[in-house]
């Protein structure tokens, strides 16, 4: 019998700060390495080390690029982690500019609170650097997907699509004859820009993403809300402001509006893209077509029809512009990146709009402007909310709770255990009820840092 641990290291219990960790007698490997985002409980978790060995760590496999799934790894090699860290070609191209850009907003950040003196922190310094970042890249490895890789004489994992952003998998890890199916981010059947994700065939333990394991996203109008929304900004001379995760979220916002254009939906306004690291994911589109559904020269044409903002200092240009236009702008759950300095001029005018498009985590500034708050916190100076703020849901690139079960159904086996992670508590709790009464499966919801052993 061969023994195997399994170590809940985040995204147990809450959605954020993916890492699991497969303890064996021939390999260990850290499935995601993600960092914590949302309430200050979940953010200061951060800073702690892993209860773990870093060192005996042989490698890192990555579903895809977000933050919250590879934003701990410069802390995990300064923990001493000297392994691989695996994904396909797109995941470490878009894991590379994620880390590269948290890594001067983290620089940034501190220097901020140093000068404006808001940290109680003396000094401030960031959770990682731009050297760090460059040292873990360094470390990349990339493996196409379908393909069975062996990692020792009994492990061996591959990738499979999985939709969600482009280049994000399930990971398929062959343990001794036992199938871990680890199902990362699960995207949309019916996606604008990416196609429908595969789903698995075997599964003898699981591990399935809960984000929307509660909900059905709603039928929405998405074109002529945006349309209703544009005629209305110009209507009022105002501003239109759209937080934006840089990835895929910000592409397909783009290809709706130069559809809406191109079909004479909308008129020519202005549409401004301040997202560095955005425009950097842009280019892993051109890259990688295969991954997606645009041809080049949809792709180049959509591209030309936007002003894209390369320097801060066309950041200020863009708010001093007194015409009525559209700024989409990261981050997306509007935790930092340039969003904030437009947030921080206009978020008090009864002309402007905020409209978010995706999933907001508790504890972020997204969330509270969701939640209706009054007044929110930027560079520590309280703005009043004065701003019609909208949400657009099914825009959403996770996969609700129909989706879920639909990805799941293929699979021909009863797994011995499926364990639900990435998400909220009434999430999990509801998810968990819906698999057991419609699968009859054995299902567990893990808290953090708990740690499962099997006999295979």
């Amino acid at each position: 019998m061969n023994k195997v641990k399994i170590h809940f290291l985040g995204a147990s219990g809450t959605v954020t700060g993916s890492k699991f960790y497969l303890e064996t007698p021939e390999q260990n490997i850290l499935v995601d390495c993600g960092m914590f985002q949302g309430v200050k409980e979940l953010r200061e978790l951060n800073w702690e080390p892993l209860p773990i060995d870093a060192s005996k760590i042989n490698c890192v496999l990555l579903t895809h690029g977000h933050l919250d799934h590879t934003g701990y790894l410069p802390r995990l090699v300064k923990e001493g982690f000297k392994g691989d860290i695996i994904g396909t070609p797109p995941t470490l191209a878009i894991a590379g500019i994620i880390l590269r850009d948290s890594a001067k907003i983290h620089e940034e950040e501190a220097e901020r609170a140093n000068k404006e003196e808001y940290s109680k922190h003396n000094p401030a310094l960031p959770y990682y650097n731009h050297k760090d970042a460059e040292k873990t890249i360094g470390m990349f490895s990339y493996s196409e997907k379908d393909e069975w890789i062996p990692l020792s004489e009994n492990i061996r994992f591959r990738f499979r699509y999985n939709g969600h952003i482009i280049g994000a998998t399930f990971i398929e890890v062959d343990l001794y004859g036992k199938m871990f199916v680890f199902s990362g981010d699960v995207g949309r059947s019916e996606d604008l820009l990416l196609f429908p994700p595969e789903r698995p065939e075997w599964a003898d333990y699981l591990f399935l993403e809960s984000t929307y394991g509660n909900k059905l996203h709603p039928e929405e109008d998405v074109e002529n809300i945006l349309a209703e929304l544009i005629t209305r900004t110009i209507r009022e001379g105002g501003n239109l402001i759209i937080p934006s995760f840089a990835v895929e979220r910000l592409q397909s916002l783009m290809y709706l509006l130069w559809k809406l254009y191109q079909e004479n939906k909308i008129p020519n306004i202005p549409i401004f893209i301040d997202s560095p690291m955005g425009n950097n994911v842009l280019s892993v589109f051109e890259t990688y077509p295969q991954w997606h559904k645009l041809s080049i020269k949809e792709y180049k044409a959509m591209c030309n029809h936007f002003n894209i903002i390369t320097s801060y200092g066309d950041t200020w240009k863009t708010i001093d512009d007194p015409r009525p236009k559209v700024v989409i702008a990261g981050s997306g759950m509007v935790t930092g990146g340039r969003v904030l300095t437009y947030l921080k001029q206009m978020v008090d005018r009864t002309s402007t709009t905020v409209l978010l498009v995706g999933y907001q985590a508790e504890g972020t500034r997204g969330r509270q402007l969701y939640d209706g708050a009054h007044e929110i916190k930027i560079f520590g100076k309280y703005i009043p909310v004065k701003a019609t703020v909208k949400h657009l849901e099914s825009l959403s690139a996770h996969a609700d709770q129909n989706e879920l079960l639909h990805w799941i159904q293929k699979i021909k086996n009863i797994p011995e255990r499926t364990f639900l992670i990435h998400g909220e508590p009434a999430s999990l709790d509801a998810f968990r009820v819906k698999i057991k009464t419609s699968n009859g499966w054995q299902v567990h919801v893990p808290h953090l840092h708990e740690v499962v052993e099997l006999s295979l």
